[in-house]
């Protein structure tokens, strides 16, 4: 009886074994069904929004079509929060992360990133026409910052610079300091910097100093080796020909930072 049992065990093990060595690929799958499945916030401008004509815009919307139409697939966006995004491609419901996902030790555990195709950068944005390129050109003068924000603990923690603060309730608040001219300069996202123009043109603000730059990266689940390695090349391409830095300003008026451009 133990010989029939061992054989049977053996044979159960052999068919879990290749049951396991013959898991899909998921490249293979959306290759196959030539259609890729994209996770994508469109609920926060100017990454991903729904214009006029109820149709999705923005910087990842457009990256994501880019990627599509080079690869030859259809594209299909998985409307996504903040929190769900990792969930549905762990749970197979989107292939793919793109929407404004920063790389974190914490969520590399979770899932994997490709290479940076995008950032987040946090800055001090000044008056055009400032002279401002260090902290200490920012000395006396007013930096209005959102309350609570990692711009405003940042800020706040520079006790040694001297720097003059005013916090605002929300970055709506902010802008409208900066327009009207109660402030000198904003910390904030460089996106918003280069709106404040936008809303007042004898105002325009640019980006002077750097505060953070957070890599935005695309989001697959663990153990698709060959779709992050062929996502990576595709970046890589995209970056060296100015494509993707092309998305970025169009939609955050600034370009991406120039190690990123340069890869």
């Amino acid at each position: 009886m133990g010989r029939p049992l061992l054989a049977a065990l053996a044979a159960a093990a052999a068919l879990a074994a290749a049951h396991g060595t013959a898991r899909a690929d998921l490249l293979d799958d959306v290759m196959k069904a030539k259609k890729i499945r994209v996770a994508t916030d469109l609920a926060i401008p100017p990454s991903g929004m729904i214009d006029a004509n109820l149709k999705p815009i923005g910087s990842d919307v457009e990256t994501a079509q880019l990627l599509a139409k080079d690869l030859g697939l259809e594209l299909e966006f998985v409307q996504t929060t903040g929190a769900t995004r990792i969930p549905n491609v762990q749970t197979s419901k989107a292939d793919l992360i793109v929407s404004t996902l920063s790389v974190t030790p914490e969520r590399a555990k979770v899932i994997d990133f490709t290479k940076p195709y995008a950032a987040l950068q946090s800055v001090v944005g000044c008056l055009t026409a400032m002279q401002a390129k260090d902290w200490p050109d920012l000395k006396g003068k007013t930096i209005a910052v959102s309350r609570g924000t990692t711009q405003d603990t940042t800020l706040t923690n520079m006790r040694d610079r001297d720097l003059k603060i005013a916090r605002y309730d929300d970055d709506a608040t902010m802008v409208t300091a900066a327009v009207s001219g109660q402030a000198d300069c904003v910390a904030t996202s460089a996106t918003i910097v280069g709106q404040i123009g936008v809303k007042n043109p004898s105002r325009a603000f640019e980006p002077k100093v750097p505060i953070t730059t957070f890599d935005l990266a695309m989001g697959v689940r663990k153990g698709e080796p060959r779709l992050v390695e062929r996502l990576n090349a595709w970046i890589a391409d995209n970056l060296r020909n100015g494509k993707l830095n092309a998305i970025y300003k169009k939609y955050h008026g600034a370009e991406l930072p120039p190690e990123m451009r340069g890869s």
